[in-house]
């Protein structure tokens, strides 16, 4: 039996009128807590009981099927096909856990080499030396040539945001996209005006640095992702959200969700050496700590 003709099945048992409008929603709702209680009750007899419960597979289906009717009386209520929800919800699944051999994607393959992404280059971050009353700022080498002004912290507490562009980096790494990374490597994509005023200028710059503090922001209440694997996925679907008018869009919530993660890990170890070789490999999908900074010499 498919859904829709399931839910059609379904409505012809339902003994709430739709006359009574509080009644007709609140009454399944209340049905499906309590055959989530019950199926609960079941689990718990079976890890008491054991095998004794020998009824424990049946009354699972059982409880499972109160569930569904329930479910698709809610769905009818609101005048939901349970059929989409069912399609819908795949999607989002996919979305979040299917994506982990997906090809990386590549926004400007059919452009001049000036003006893509390089596959693979070699970033270094290291601190300056501080002169008295000033707060710690960091140099940004790529290849080996200095790129972007010195960054600091911002905060009245050192909290390392001052590395924050390995942020920037993972995201070219892992989503093919950065449009800070493209401004600080001068690979904008200046032969598509239109491209390079939507997708490389200030408005989607502001975006990406909004992801990042966002992200970080999450990450300071939870030490900083170390030993984390999952990220909530409110996080992530609030960043689709910010994203989504921008080319970033076709990327996943699983794949955001791998940007932020490596990201976080080579900043942690950056932050715990003040400074590091990075390697960002866009083939790979991946950003990984090469190990500390090179001995540099304070700027005049």
């Amino acid at each position: 039996m498919d859904f829709n003709s399931y839910q059609k099945e379904a409505l012809r048992t339902d003994r709430v009128p739709d006359e009574d409008d509080a009644a007709s929603l609140i009454v399944p709702m209340l049905g499906l807590a309590g055959e989530t209680g019950q199926l609960l009750s079941e689990y718990k007899k079976h890890l008491r009981d054991g095998e004794a419960h020998r009824l424990f597979k049946e009354r699972v289906s059982e409880e499972l099927g109160d569930l569904l009717w329930y479910i698709a009386n809610v769905a009818s209520k609101f005048d939901l096909s349970l059929s989409e929800i069912a399609d819908a919800n795949l999607i989002k699944v996919r979305d979040r856990w299917a994506s982990e051999c997906a090809e990386p994607l590549v926004f400007d393959a059919e452009l001049p080499e000036g003006e893509r992404l390089p596959r693979r280059f070699e970033v270094e971050l290291f601190d300056v030396e501080e002169k008295e009353g000033k707060s710690q700022h960091v140099q940004i080498l790529i290849d080996g040539q200095p790129f972007g002004a010195q960054l600091t912290d911002n905060a009245y507490d050192p909290d390392g945001y001052r590395f924050h562009d390995v942020f920037h980096f993972a995201y070219a790494a892992v989503l093919g996209w950065s449009p800070i990374t493209r401004g600080l490597l001068r690979r904008k994509r200046k032969s598509q005006p239109l491209v390079d005023e939507v997708e490389d200028g200030g408005r989607a710059a502001v975006i990406e640095e909004g992801v990042v503090a966002l992200a970080f922001d999450y990450a300071r209440r939870h030490r900083f992702l170390d030993g984390v694997t999952a990220l909530d996925f409110q996080l992530l679907r609030t960043i689709k959200d910010m994203t989504s008018h921008l080319e970033v869009r076709q990327c996943t919530t699983g794949e955001w969700e791998q940007a932020i993660l490596q990201g976080f890990k080579v900043w942690r170890a950056v932050l715990d050496a003040r400074g590091g070789r990075i390697d960002v490999h866009l083939d790979m999908r991946q950003i990984a700590f090469l190990g500390p900074p090179a001995d540099h010499e304070s700027p005049c």
